[in-house]
Order: structure tokens, then sequence, then C-alpha cells
């Protein structure tokens, strides 16, 4: 149970949820022609995914356990629980299946793409944990594109899988490259980018009193708690503007052929919760921070399953 909350179940859901709804999506809305997916190898690709951010969350862990001691020592398992040594073994262990899997997929799909992305998401965690998390945004940002990656890596997993060397033949199947309409899937990326922006920030006001204990500097320290929810309320305020532009776009090309206030209501449903938290910033300021993350949590979450929710409607 104790290494079950370590590498913290839920977050790993939501990666294997997000990375299945872009497929879901991605087939169901360009059911016109053929797109090749494997569903082993998309299955070997998410375990992959989940098990660098398993060992992302124990190595962060790892680096904060005096932090953790004063900001949730209720939460404390390192040392308390589970002895440094196996849970830095665990953290490779977790790598090395990890970065095995996207050698085969590599070979596999002839593209280095898999190990390289690993790779860099690998050391990008480490580095995070153990030094740039202590940098003014520079963590915050590292972690918003690493998550923001995740949708980009099953885009991967389809264009280098529909990309073949063959030279193009009306006659061989094969030879056929899928031209698969990624719109929806850039717009969600940039959207998880900004709201784990806001989240990370807010992240750290929540951990003001541990943090200085080893030596990080956020934004919260920097210009204050009040100032740095200010800024939150301003980011979070890209999702409503950007949602009334849409309607009075009316950018249908993003969504296909199916009724555009109907698939947009996800969106406007994560519009409205922003709009609710910045409102909470306002009226209460610092004394709510868990209730703004657990909102920003959930408008993300409303963003994982508009993925379904778009495909199901071009069936």
């Amino acid at each position: 149970m104790h290494f079950l909350k370590l590498i913290r179940p839920i977050n790993l859901a939501i990666i294997a949820l997000t990375m299945y709804g872009v497929r879901y999506y991605i087939l169901n809305s360009n059911s016109f022609q053929k797109v090749d997916d494997n569903w082993i190898d998309f299955l070997l690709l998410v375990v992959s995914t989940v098990l660098i951010a398993a060992g992302g969350n124990i190595i962060n862990d790892y680096f904060d356990v005096k932090a953790d001691r004063i900001n949730k020592p209720e939460k404390l398992i390192i040392t308390k629980h589970i002895e440094r040594r196996w849970a830095i073994l665990t953290h490779w262990i977790f790598n090395g299946i990890a970065f095995s899997i996207a050698i085969f997929l590599s070979i596999k799909y002839q593209s280095l793409w898999y190990v390289l992305v690993h790779l860099a998401s690998i050391n990008a965690l480490w580095f995070y944990s153990m030094y740039f998390k202590r940098k003014v945004l520079i963590g915050n940002f590292m972690i918003a594109t690493l998550t923001a990656l995740i949708p980009l890596l099953v885009l991967i997993y389809f264009q280098v899988g529909n990309s073949y060397a063959t030279e193009h033949s009306e006659f061989i199947p094969e030879s056929w490259t899928a031209m698969i309409d990624y719109s929806l899937i850039y717009l969600l990326t940039f959207f998880a980018f900004i709201q784990n922006i806001a989240r990370e920030i807010i992240k750290d006001a929540e951990d003001v009193e541990g943090d200085k204990l080893i030596y990080v500097k956020s934004l919260p320290m920097l210009i204050g708690q009040k100032k740095s929810l200010y800024l939150v309320a301003f980011i979070l305020f890209t999702l409503p503007v950007f949602y009334v532009w849409l309607s009075i776009s009316k950018m249908d090309s993003i969504i296909g052929t199916i009724d555009f206030w109907t698939a947009t209501i996800p969106f406007g449903i994560a519009a409205l919760i922003n709009l609710v938290v910045i409102f909470l910033i306002f009226i209460n300021k610092t004394k709510r921070l868990k209730l703004y993350d657990a909102l920003i949590k959930v408008s993300m979450l409303i963003g994982v399953l508009a993925t379904f929710y778009i495909g199901y409607l071009h069936l």
C-alpha cells in the first residue's frame, strides 16, 4: 500500500487514460481511411510511459524527504515506510524496463523517436528532482512540458506507424500513408501545458515552508503567494478567452464535421471551472490552495475525457 502511494496510481491511471483517449479519437475521427494501429505495441508504449512517470514520482520523493517532513508529514513514505536504497533501485528498474521497450519499438518501426523521447523524459525527471525544481519557474515549465508530451507521444506512435519507406504505389496498400488530422490533439496539448503551469505554481504556494529546507526558489517565494495566485488566475483565463473566440469563429476544422456546439461542451465546462477558480482566488486569496489544485485537476480530467467524447461523436 505504501509503495502504491509512492508511485501515485491515480496520476498514472490518468496518463494511461489520456493516451487511450487520444488513440480512440484518432481512430474514430479518421475511420474513412486505413490507419495502422497495433494494440500490443500501443500497450507497450503506454506501459513504458507509465513506468517512467512512476519512476519520476519515486525520484522526486527521494530528493524531497526533508521538505515533505514539513509540507506533508502524513504522506511521507521514503525513510518512514520504504528505505531510500529500495526506492532508488525501484526507480532504475522502472526506467530500465521502459527504456528497453523504447529500444524494441524503435527497432521495430525503424525510428529513433521512441528512444529519444524516453531518454529525454528519464533524464528530465532526474534533473528536475535533483536540481531544476529549485529554480524559479524552470521546474514548473519542465513538468508542464513533460505532461503535454504525453498526447504528442501518441501522435508520434501513429505518425511513425503510418509512414513507410516503401515507394508509394496505388496497387500496394502497405505504401499508402494515412493523412491523419491531429488538430484537436494539438489544441488539447497546448491547454494541458497551460493548466499544468497554473497547477505547478499553486503546488509551490502550498509547499513554501518545506521548500525552504531544500533551498527551493519558487515563484511564491520570490514575489509572494498572492501575486503568484494572480498570475495563476491570468494563466487560467486563457481557456475561457479561447473558448469564447472559438465559439465566435466556429473553427470547425478543429473538430471535423460533427456539430460544433455539441462537440465543444467539454471545453465549455472546463472553461467554466477555470472561471470558478479565478473567482475563488480573488475572494479567498491564499486560503483555499488545495481546492484550487483539485478544481484544476478536474478541468484537466475533462480535457482528457473530451477525446473519448468527441471520438464517440464521430462514430
